[in-house]
């Protein structure tokens, strides 16, 4: 009895040990590069204000932008802009006694120059740098509208961001080949955008690629959504122009009319 009873208690212990074995001898699977690039961007959107966040409708903001050239500053005007996801905006500069406006819905734009009196649609070049504004922000990338498009997210890995930080990094890749890539930090908000884009060269018909990239600062929380009161934007490594905000307002009722072209530029409000 005493003998089979050791036996018994033998061979379950050996089943035992064989099964952790096995357990031990199994890999984990390992977490795929699509996987780990949603981990950043859901920790990004937490980050940022999870829900809240995404509860956003419109914005409302106001302050300066000072355009650069050469890597030197002009002088800063001031702004008021609007915007109404996903694809509306209007941007008011004032400054030096005039008033400019460029007005974008979906694929149209008008722009009003206060000091030349005139009332235009926006060019094909100008409609494509609301595109691609819209394209590359944060917004579009946390909101998720790049899923209905077939855009495709990947993980990079880390990259050196200052004195022992690094940013996690992600690229969004569309099928026409566009991609953008994000840099976060290591509490999870965004710091930086990449990307590339076409421009003619000077005195030439010809174009290149030229790379571009927006730097975010200075986060500040608004109603529970963290807001980057610090814009700036760099081409070819110089950079081209600050946007510095003053206030932020989030869901304040803005009209549909004013994104609509007035009809002649005396109609402008």
């Amino acid at each position: 009895m005493r003998r089979s009873l050791f036996s018994k208690l033998t061979a379950s212990l050996f089943l035992i040990i064989a099964a952790f074995a096995c357990a031990a001898q199994t890999p984990t699977p390992p977490i795929s590069n699509e996987d780990k690039a949603a981990t950043i961007i859901q920790k990004a959107l937490q980050a940022v204000g999870g829900d809240r966040y995404l509860s956003v409708k419109t914005v409302t903001g106001r302050g300066f932008f000072t355009d650069f050239k050469d890597g030197v500053s002009g002088i800063p005007l001031r702004f008021v802009d609007y915007i109404v996801y996903p694809d509306k905006e209007r941007t008011e500069f004032i400054g030096g006694g005039q008033r400019l406006i460029s007005s974008n819905e979906r694929d149209k734009g008008w722009i009003y120059d206060g000091a030349a009196l005139t009332l235009k649609d926006q060019t094909a070049e100008q409609l494509e740098d609301f595109r691609l504004a819209t394209r590359t922000g944060i917004e579009g990338l946390l909101r998720g509208g790049w899923r209905a498009q077939g855009a495709k997210l990947t993980y990079l890995g880390r990259r050196e961001a200052g004195l022992a930080r690094r940013n996690e990094t992600v690229r969004l890749t569309y099928p026409d080949g566009f991609w953008i890539e994000y840099e976060f930090a290591a509490d999870g908000l965004p710091a930086k955008i990449l990307y590339q884009r076409k421009l003619k060269k000077p005195d030439s018909d010809e174009t290149e690629e030229v790379p571009e990239e927006d730097r975010l600062f200075k986060f500040i929380s608004i109603d529970g959504v963290q807001t980057p009161y610090v814009i700036d934007h760099y081409r070819s490594g110089l950079q081209t122009s600050r946007i510095n905000y003053e206030s932020v307002e989030f869901n304040k009722t803005i009209a549909d009319s004013i994104f609509a072209k007035p009809a002649s530029f005396k109609a402008v409000k």
